[in-house]
């Protein structure tokens, strides 16, 4: 059952430019039309959350998309980040993929599944 507030957590899972490209774009969305949205990093997703997300596979396909007049994933970071969406991180994905804590965006917290889950209690989940 989705919370009366409409609240969205999104799970990013996978390491793929175009997955994470989309995470972003559903949670500008959903931010944009007051829907509160958490965003949980894991595998080799938490690329997306880094300072430079170039570690995201294809990340190279950024040039295109802007390209075409898409918002590209620095756009999309910085209105997410803006419009105060929770961002989070998974410390054992962290660990798995080499990515030190201070190589993260401003504000993202680093949490384990079971903090993401009872963050999500009550929210539509979209996994990516």
């Amino acid at each position: 059952m989705m919370g009366d507030d409409g609240a969205l957590a999104i799970l990013l899972y996978d390491g793929a430019y175009a997955r994470a490209h989309y995470a972003f774009v559903l949670a500008a969305g959903a931010l944009a039309i007051g829907r509160p949205v958490i965003l949980f990093a894991a595998g080799r997703g938490v690329h997306a959350l880094a300072r430079d997300w170039s570690g995201l596979h294809d990340a190279g396909d950024d040039a295109l998309v802007r390209a075409k007049g898409v918002a590209g994933m620095d756009m999309l970071r910085d209105a997410v980040v803006e419009l105060d969406a929770r961002l989070m991180a998974c410390e054992a994905a962290l660990k798995l993929c080499d990515l030190p804590v201070d190589r993260l965006l401003p504000g993202v917290q680093v949490a384990g599944v079971p903090t993401f889950l009872e963050a999500a209690r009550g929210r539509q989940i979209i996994t990516l």
